[in-house]
């Protein structure tokens, strides 16, 4: 009887340290996984959700998050509009809940798609939009040209469409400067 009770005592001790090492080790997988994630990655988790994106200014985007690029994310605000955030200037996220991309999952093209290329799409869409910029200050107008590191946005009055005439002047801005790009 001893014996049995001396037995079922050592193997009830290798279990529980079998059982430790396994959760240790587990921990620790998942702390070198989470470590690969980059914010992409956790904000294509939380796609089609609402989120609350705080900007550098005190600025923020509030809306669904629609798409997310290397250095920006598109959120679909509640007005219908539609804030292009550059992620360089973005201080805070809430709502992404616990899901998360796999890392690398964007795919080729959607890792090139970065803030320019989206600055390029809106030019050639003649729309006219608000730049926000770090220091909360905006400007309203439409983009005309896409440089390799910045835009020239033509300036004229909120809802006025770009015409000659309602042009008042025409102004060079670094991408690296922009925050926040919103349609009218």
């Amino acid at each position: 009887m001893r014996w049995e009770r001396l037995f079922s005592d050592l193997e009830a001790q290798a279990e529980a340290v079998g059982a430790a090492e396994l959760a240790g080790e587990v921990a620790e997988r998942t702390r070198i996984q989470v470590g690969k994630l980059r914010l992409g990655d956790r904000l294509r988790g939380a796609l089609g959700h609402p989120v609350r994106i705080a900007l550098t200014g005190g600025d923020e985007a509030t809306g669904e998050l629609r798409r997310v690029g290397p250095d920006w994310v598109l959120v679909e605000e509640a007005s219908g509009r539609e804030a292009l955030v550059a992620t360089a200037w973005v201080t805070g996220i809430d709502g992404l809940g616990l899901t998360s991309s796999v890392p690398g999952s964007e795919g080729r093209v959607g890792s090139k798609l970065d803030l320019r290329r989206a600055l390029r799409g809106l030019a050639r869409d003649r729309a006219p939009l608000r730049i926000g910029f770090p220091d909360a200050t905006a400007l309203a107008g439409t983009i005309d040209r896409v440089g390799a590191d910045f835009v020239e946005v033509a300036i004229h009055p909120v809802g006025e469409l770009r015409r000659h005439g309602a042009v008042r002047a025409v102004r060079a801005v670094p991408i690296g400067a922009i925050a926040v790009v919103r349609t009218r």
